[in-house]
């Protein structure tokens, strides 16, 4: 890749979607926020019933739950575990995808066809409910959770990858460093890799979304995160029963969901756009 041609498409970009540029922005900003969250005053599980349930105010600005927690706070340590599990769980799935995707699309023939009918299998299950058992008998963790989401989310990384092999391997320079006597191995690492770089990146922004949507909703069923420890969903699921008279409680969780998702799916997009211009439609 042309690192000149990719930042000046980037600034181009930038100037002519705004919204990519709002995205950006507001990702940087709660990023940072939910990394410095230990700077609060407040401790994330305090319990203080004499405060609970204050509207937003001054000294809190989201105010506090039925328990007398600061709210906000709780929403920076949520945000910042939403965000580790979409991560971790997008590494887990990349990997995954990227090794069966670039294997399958590469030697082709009936290794191609076994491992595709198998993907084809997997991807008419529906992936969230076989996440519910699987989380239902494992022990509510952090940890398995990332793991349960990677490991069911990589089907759609593997055929993206395997169709972008597919074509990268018919290449001229492929053939001929084929010719040139180097093994496939080599060809996989030095040039099949390295030209899927821009698919695994558009990808994984869209599968970092994907995986924060998933953890909110198993937290929101209450199979995800667990208390005293807060996440985005496990926040709007306590909010349900006290929606018709403390909106805030699921406003202000519901709002960084949309916006953390949104932001994700934009510069998913967007990194498209910057690595292949042609296809621009601004």
């Amino acid at each position: 890749m042309n690192i000149e041609r990719i930042k000046v498409n980037f600034k181009v970009h930038i100037k002519k979607n705004k919204l990519a540029a709002f995205a950006i922005i507001a990702l940087i900003i709660i990023i940072i926020a939910s990394s410095l969250a230990f700077l609060s005053p407040y401790d994330p599980n305090e319990i203080n019933l004499s405060l609970k349930l204050q509207s937003p105010s001054l000294k809190h600005i989201f105010g506090t739950d039925e328990l007398g927690r600061d709210y906000f706070t709780r929403a920076l340590y949520g945000t910042r575990l939403s965000i580790l599990v979409g991560v971790c769980s997008m590494f887990v799935s990349i990997v995954i995808g990227t090794f069966v995707g670039a294997i399958s699309g590469f030697i082709g023939g009936k290794v191609d066809k076994i491992i595709m009918r198998c993907i084809d299998m997997l991807m008419s299950i529906p992936m969230f409910f076989l996440i519910l058992i699987a989380n239902a008998y494992l022990k509510p963790s952090i940890k398995n959770i990332i793991i349960i989401i990677g490991i069911f989310g990589w089907m759609g990384v593997a055929r993206i990858v395997r169709a972008e092999t597919l074509s990268l391997k018919e290449r001229e320079y492929i053939m001929c460093s084929r010719s040139l006597g180097a093994n496939n191995f080599y060809i996989l690492r030095k040039h099949i890799l390295p030209g899927v770089i821009p698919t695994i990146l558009v990808a994984a922004s869209i599968d970092i979304a994907g995986a924060i949507l998933t953890e909110s909703s198993l937290s929101f069923l209450g199979l995800g995160v667990q208390q005293p420890m807060s996440s985005l969903g496990s926040m709007l699921q306590a909010a349900q029963s006290r929606m018709s008279d403390k909106t805030y409680l699921a406003l202000f969780p519901g709002l960084l969901i949309l916006i953390i998702v949104l932001s994700f799916n934009v510069i998913g997009d967007s990194i498209k756009n910057i690595l292949e211009p042609k296809i621009d439609s601004n």
